[in-house]
């Protein structure tokens, strides 16, 4: 069973089914996030849908590319949550299925590509309480826990 964050799905109403692939970028500068103007402003691990036919990995590649601008190396999945949404971009109600690696971001080779987004360094204490949605907060969470000291 996949864990759920966010909206309880509504009845009667039929989701598309969208995987997604996010990372949290972790380094001693802190938490590389992407900040989505629209169409709410907000903080959110950067990544997205993978393409038919694309391979999950270099779907994280491409996303993390066109949010941030940076390269990453070092991934190690963290896990997959689920969440119910409206994306007002596609007019698609989505059963978002989020898988989410640990990466450290290596080389930045350009501000985002991506409209609307910029990339911004948080302090990862500090983010996990301007993160835009609970699954992002929760695997932020996991991430801090594994990365921790001992």
């Amino acid at each position: 069973m996949i864990k759920r964050y966010g909206n309880v799905p509504q009845t009667g109403r039929r989701y598309t089914r969208r995987p997604g692939v996010y990372a949290v970028l972790l380094d001693r500068d802190g938490l590389l996030v992407t900040h989505q103007a629209a169409p709410t402003p907000e903080f959110q691990l950067p990544g997205g849908g993978i393409d038919p036919g694309e391979h999950p990995i270099a779907a994280l590649h491409r996303e993390v590319m066109e949010e941030t601008g940076w390269h990453i190396a070092g991934l190690r999945c963290l896990g997959t949550f689920r969440r119910f949404t409206f994306m007002p971009e596609y007019e698609l109600w989505a059963e978002k299925l989020c898988t989410v690696y640990l990466a450290r971001p290596t080389l930045r080779i350009s501000a985002p590509t991506e409209a609307g987004h910029q990339a911004v360094w948080l302090d990862p204490k500090d983010a996990l309480g301007l993160l835009g949605n609970d699954g992002d907060r929760a695997m932020l969470a996991r991430a801090l826990r594994q990365t921790a000291p001992r």
